[in-house]
């Protein structure tokens, strides 16, 4: 399926940047062992091979070293020491960049449907493996062990389309850093030169300002399975055939105002109800009523956890700039019992007050961030099953455009790891919510029935 045509390395201008080390921060260190992220962009091209290699290759290498020149830790290695906690030195994980250093950039051809690919159908999650990029493996240095950070595959889908593919650890960064990077990528990209992306004032800001005690790096580095990491650690990687399958919900925003006057009548005392807060909680409700069709995992009264991440750049004191690179999310966690979720008519309007509550006090406690990190990482790291959110519809990541237009479809083919789902705004219109869904194949095709003749149905319409 796959046709490989090149494979390079592309570094940031010679001298650009030279050697450079960030420490990484609790923030950052968090996510040590958690898989690496991947997304995918799909854009029509209607235009042969040749064609490609002479206008788009070149294009894009020349902006991605531009774009290094600012974002230096993309072409850089996370760095783990042995025992952090326990080394003479006491050598934290950071993030460093060496002259020469370099980002993995493949360019391929395939022979897949790309309009297949590109629906919001049911389509079998192995189809999109081949396009994503995997990260190199870590390798033994001195005293201690390098791991890629970023990778990149452009796929060419001849006289039809292309598609870009990023994968990234998640040490390296948060969603708003990786569409800070992706913004200047793009207006490098357009323009061939970054004088309007300077202007932009979008430079990253890379100072460690956030104070915070030492206990929660200590809770960070000391997570079981740390130790592991050496020359022989292998990352997580989507490959080879599964059952799962991935389709894409969309809530329009008249779905939306109907989910949320419902929510609004049932609890008028709930003080938040917001756009993503119904949109997640009904989605979160039909997993469950979905699973519970096909029979999967009983047990009512087992806890089913629900996290998303809320990103604290404004919310921290002081605050920090929306340009600060890395990692500055905390988690919102809700864990109700799976009994509560699978009432038919009450599922969803548990699902809207328990997210709703933990949002809520998420979001206005502030304080609470770093007073009680400690008691949040270890609820973190706890074994309960999870479904987990990735991506906002803050960002508007159909915009993402290189040149030859905006995307016509934005997949995340991470969430196959955990089961979770991404939430963004439309392609169509802002306004409206698409939800990505990966789920085994036979408890998909109940989501997709469950979800729509609840949205179809007169139910929310009653008071």
């Amino acid at each position: 399926m796959l046709n490989v045509l090149e494979k390079c390395r592309i570094s940031p201008p010679p001298a650009a940047i030279g050697d450079r080390s960030l420490p990484l921060t609790f923030f950052d260190s968090a996510w040590l062992l958690f898989f690496p992220i991947h997304q995918i962009f799909f854009y029509e091209f209607p235009h042969p091979t040749s064609y490609f290699l002479e206008t788009i290759v070149p294009k894009l290498k020349h902006s991605l070293s531009i774009t290094l020149q600012h974002f230096f830790p993309f072409a850089g290695n996370l760095i783990v020491f042995p025992n952090p906690n326990r080394s003479p030195n006491g050598k934290r994980p950071e993030i460093r960049h060496v002259e020469g250093d370099a980002v993995a950039l493949t360019f391929a051809e395939c022979d897949l449907d790309f309009d297949d690919l590109i629906g919001n159908h049911p389509r079998e999650c192995h189809k999109f493996y081949p396009l994503v990029p995997l990260l190199g493996q870590p390798s033994k240095v001195s005293n201690h062990v390098t791991i890629p950070l970023f990778s990149v595959q452009v796929t060419l889908f001849p006289n039809k389309g292309i598609s870009i593919g990023l994968t990234n650890h998640h040490c390296l960064c948060d969603a708003t850093t990786r569409f800070n990077f992706l913004n200047a990528w793009t207006s490098i990209a357009k323009h061939g030169t970054d004088e309007l992306f300077i202007a932009s004032g979008s430079l990253p800001f890379y100072e460690r300002v956030i104070k915070y005690p030492e206990s929660l790096d200590e809770i960070c580095c000391n997570q079981p399975g740390i130790e592991t990491i050496d020359e022989e650690y292998k990352l997580p990687q989507l490959v080879g055939d599964t059952d799962k399958a991935r389709a894409t919900l969309v809530l329009t925003q008249a779905h939306i105002n109907r989910l949320k006057k419902w929510i609004s009548v049932q609890l008028p005392t709930l003080e938040y109800v917001s756009s993503f807060s119904v949109a997640c909680a009904y989605v979160w409700s039909c997993i469950a009523k979905s699973r519970a069709r096909i029979g999967g995992q009983a047990g009512d009264d087992d806890l089913e956890r629900f996290l998303c991440v809320v990103d604290w750049r404004s919310r921290i004191h002081p605050p920090l700039p929306q340009t600060y690179f890395g990692n500055c999310v905390g988690p919102c966690l809700c864990t109700p019992t799976k009994s509560t979720l699978l009432a038919s008519n009450t599922g969803f309007r548990t699902a809207a007050e328990v997210f709703g509550k933990a949002l809520s006090e998420t979001i206005k406690n502030k304080d609470a961030l770093m007073k009680d990190a400690e008691t949040w990482l270890e609820k973190a790291y706890e074994p309960v099953p999870t479904i987990g959110v990735s991506g906002t519809p803050k960002y508007k990541v159909y915009d993402v455009d290189f040149g030859w237009g905006k995307a016509k479809k934005h997949e995340t083919p991470s969430i196959d790891y955990n089961g979770s789902i991404s939430v963004n705004a439309c392609k169509d219109s802002p306004a409206d919510i698409e939800i990505g869904i990966s789920l085994p194949a036979k408890q998909l095709d109940a989501f997709i029935s469950i979800s729509r003749d609840e949205l179809e149905s007169n139910f929310y319409e009653q008071a």
